[in-house]
């Protein structure tokens, strides 16, 4: 196998020391003693290669933990919604629900990471973090990459060999330093990526609309008939539930639309809903079904009919009407009643009476990777068609999300994308653009994609991989996940004990046992983070 010094996506330049520059003052909120370590971590090493021996998959240190959670080198260590320790607050904040010991932020204190006979702490101490980036876990600096032939010893009789990965496999590690693919298993074959499409759609997003764009509902008042429209802004996570948690509220809106409407003498109201934002077809080719709602510019709770905020859930069969019918009634607390609303489109001469806004972007994107949330990619997407003057359609939304990609010259050669989420099964995407993905993500010079690394579940602590790597790797892979009949893949970062931070992608096709392919993709991941003798 040959293995291509840069991918041709990638230039070539010294991005180690790019890497510590660009992390450098953000590293000082955490630490005061930051710079000498980041300036530790800019010397080069001697580029040799790095032997890696048979892992012991099973056993893991607390310093391995460490070093998971570092994310090597300083390039994404500190990017995120990080809070004053150096730990990612959603982290925190899960660990501290589920009651989860394993770090000084979980109410065990510094002695918590210590080595232990049992599983690995599923939450490692925001200290530990810090000790990553002053290089103890990983002396002499920055280490080399492994050669092609280490990587294939270990790999290929996980990937290559497994029976339990299906008729059609391919999968890629690259340095995430360098851009340099480390291991290739037809590394340019696109095959069904499953949900793992949710990692280009957060790409072309971010890249399309920038990490502080907000999705923003409004209500219209038109001057000539008294109509009130309110206008979808294609924002899945607007919520009418009392506790809006820091999300866009139907209620505020609603009040501070009343309060409007009561300033112009107005208390009965013709109520309408606008969903043009959007184009054709709201009915994804799944047909109905639990894993999404119709993908319409207005909807509340992603039209879920019960109290779930993620995963599968019974949907409401019309979200737009239905999140109309909430807001009248809302209205009508606030003492203005509204007729029956129907749909209609506000015209450029109606005045806005009141705004809500989304999260900025780069939160949207960290809970669309972790939850795998498919309403929230099936909307990022069209936004990414609107912003760039394509149809906000579905064939619109995927010509789009390609558009961007080769804007940023990554490899989609044989790529297609017929939704934002994953859930059509004639998407195609290979493991090298999956991995030219998650390089560019952990690129300095582009921080705004960094949510793509942060948002990504971490192995035995959140979303889609909470309840996996129990045996093993727990919050040393942080990886997007894929499901579909027949269909299992997995793509992400794993931090090696020596301090190089991979990223990979493998995907099977042909499955024909899912718990199989699971565990054969889990552990290969599993694998590339192991201790080496």
């Amino acid at each position: 196998m040959t293995v291509p010094e840069l991918r041709p996506w990638r230039t070539a330049r010294p991005r180690v020391a790019r890497a510590a520059d660009a992390v450098r003052p953000r590293v000082s909120r955490f630490v005061r003693a930051a710079g000498p370590r980041v300036a530790r971590l800019a010397r080069a090493t001697a580029p040799r290669l790095a032997r890696i021996t048979r892992p012991k998959t099973w056993q893991y240190t607390a310093g391995a933990a460490t070093a998971g959670l570092a994310l090597a080198a300083g390039v994404v260590t500190v990017a995120g919604p990080w809070d004053s320790t150096g730990q990612r607050t959603a982290e925190r904040d899960r660990a501290v629900a589920l009651g989860r010991p394993g770090g000084t932020d979980h109410g065990r204190g510094s002695g918590a990471s210590g080595t232990s006979s049992g599983s690995p702490r599923p939450a490692p101490s925001a200290g530990a973090v810090l000790a990553g980036l002053d290089g103890t876990s990983a002396p002499g600096g920055i280490k080399a990459a492994p050669g092609d032939q280490d990587l294939a010893d270990l790999l290929d009789p996980l990937l290559k060999d497994a029976p339990g990965l299906g008729g059609r496999r391919a999968a890629a590690v690259v340095d995430l330093t360098t851009g340099k693919r480390l291991y290739g298993l037809g590394p340019d074959a696109p095959l069904t990526p499953a949900s793992t499409t949710k990692i280009a759609t957060a790409v072309a997003a971010l890249t399309a609309l920038g990490p502080d764009h907000r999705l923003t509902t409004r209500t219209a008042l038109e001057a000539d008939t008294g109509e009130v429209v309110l206008v979808g802004g294609g924002d899945p996570t607007l919520t009418a539930r009392e506790d809006a948690r820091g999300l866009a509220s139907l209620r505020t809106l609603a009040g501070k639309t009343a309060a409007a409407l009561k300033k112009r003498g107005v208390r009965e109201v013709t109520l309408s809903y606008d969903t043009t934002l959007y184009a054709g077809t709201e009915m994804h080719p799944i047909g109905v079904n639990e894993n999404l709602a119709r993908v319409t510019a207005l909807m509340a709770d992603e039209g879920r009919t019960d109290d779930s905020t993620s995963g599968p859930a019974p949907r409401v069969p019309d979200p737009a009407a239905d999140a109309a019918r909430t807001f009248a009634g809302l209205l009508k607390q606030h003492g203005v009643t509204a007729s029956a609303p129907g749909p209609s489109k506000a015209t450029g001469r109606a005045d806005t009476l009141a705004t809500v806004s989304s999260p900025p972007l780069a939160a949207l994107v960290e809970r669309m990777l972790t939850n795998s949330d498919n309403d929230l990619a099936e909307a990022l997407a069209r936004h990414t068609a609107v912003a760039t003057g394509k149809p906000a359609d579905f064939d619109g939304a995927g010509a789009a999300v390609t558009a961007r990609l080769k804007q940023l010259g990554l490899p989609v050669g044989g790529a297609r994308f017929h939704d934002g989420s994953g859930l059509d099964r004639t998407d195609l995407i290979s493991p090298d653009l999956l991995t030219a993905l998650l390089a560019e993500a952990a690129d300095p010079a582009r921080p705004q994609l960094r949510p793509v690394l942060t948002g990504l579940p971490v192995a035995h602590f959140t979303g889609t991989l909470a309840g996996r790597y129990t045996d093993g790797a727990a919050g040393l892979v942080r990886a997007k996940t894929g499901t579909l009949t027949g269909v299992n893949t997995l793509a992400g970062t794993v931090t090696t004990p020596d301090g190089r931070l991979l990223g990979f992608a493998f995907l099977a096709n042909d499955t024909t046992d899912a718990w199989a392919a699971q565990s054969a993709l889990d552990g290969a991941a599993t694998t590339l983070a192991s201790e080496t003798p």
